[in-house]
């Protein structure tokens, strides 16, 4: 390989590629902590309770990283080798970077799966591939969040309008609540001045007035099970609130995430839909980007502009 190529690691939170591994992505995730048998049989479950079980979980991040290494080709022939890079699973953040030097990458862009800023996520992520980047040789910039790309919002739009019209012509559009939502984290980054519950409300109401509609609102969900308070409230805890005020139609848009994954089809398909069906709300929800050419886009975009810097 040309030493020429700049490399292109793609970062993403990872996920197991057999129920074998779930023991080992827990354990990672919780610092070397393995979880008790509690709390390993309830993973093992949710994924399980997934139809097709969680194979298709991570062919969606492959899947990614192949679409945008042939968007980079077509946008920049022979000049860009993508690489990925997992928080929690293998190939780590670490492997990547090290796999771009042993092929003679000197420069390279990194870039998250997740279009919003956290010194929690994609901060961590970062930090991560700078460390071993700097060990190694490999010159690195980042690509920080790209949450309110005109290709993003146009994506995101495009799908609350379609997720809307699922509701029927009986159904009128404007008494859907767009219930927007992402990933929660523990309450200590409001005290850090992090900018991630700012820039997510930023892509939900730049989403929101693209699709034409003004009856939405945020809400958080699949908070971490620990001792500190997370970002709420859940989304569970909301659709509990709209049917006690009579809202009967709701539109989940997952915003802070994008492909399908356990926060989406177990958190939101399975568990909140469940909760919704309780309380008599019909509940719809968004496709997720996965690997739209609007999104690939997006990232190829941020990767060339990247490298400008």
């Amino acid at each position: 390989m040309s030493n020429a190529k700049i490399g292109v690691l793609v970062m993403s939170y990872g996920t197991p590629e057999s129920l074998d591994e779930v023991e080992e992505y827990y354990t990672h995730i919780r610092r070397g902590n393995p979880p008790t048998p509690e709390q390993l049989a309830d993973l093992t479950n949710r994924y399980e309770a997934i139809v097709g079980g969680f194979f298709p979980l991570r062919k969606n991040t492959d899947n990614q990283v192949a679409a945008l290494q042939q968007w980079l080709d077509e946008a920049a022939p022979g000049t860009y080798r993508c690489y990925q890079g997992l928080k929690h699973a293998r190939p780590y953040i670490e492997d990547g970077v090290r796999q771009m030097s042993e092929d003679g990458v000197k420069e390279a862009v990194g870039i998250v799966l997740a279009p919003h800023y956290s010194f929690m996520s994609v901060g961590g992520y970062i930090k991560r591939a700078k460390e071993t980047a700097e060990q190694l040789g490999v010159a690195m910039r980042f690509v920080e969040e790209y949450h309110l790309h005109p290709k993003l919002i146009e994506a995101l739009s495009q799908r609350v309008e379609r997720g809307l019209a699922a509701f029927g012509p009986e159904v009128d559009r404007v008494a859907v609540k767009v219930l927007f939502s992402a990933h929660s984290l523990p309450e200590r980054i409001v005290q850090m001045k992090d900018p991630y519950p700012e820039q997510l409300l930023a892509t939900a109401a730049a989403t929101a007035s693209a699709a034409g509609t003004s009856n939405w609102q945020f809400t958080w969900q699949s908070a971490g099970r620990t001792h500190e308070p997370w970002l709420g409230p859940d989304i569970l805890e909301t659709l509990q609130e709209l049917a006690a005020n009579g809202v009967k139609h709701v539109l989940a848009a997952p915003i802070g995430f994008v492909s399908d994954h356990l926060e989406v089809l177990y958190d939101l398909d399975i568990e909140a839909k469940a909760e919704a069906a309780r309380l008599g709300l019909h509940l719809e929800r968004i496709e997720m980007l996965n690997t739209d050419p609007l999104y690939m886009e997006v990232l190829g975009d941020c990767v060339l502009h990247a490298r400008e810097k």
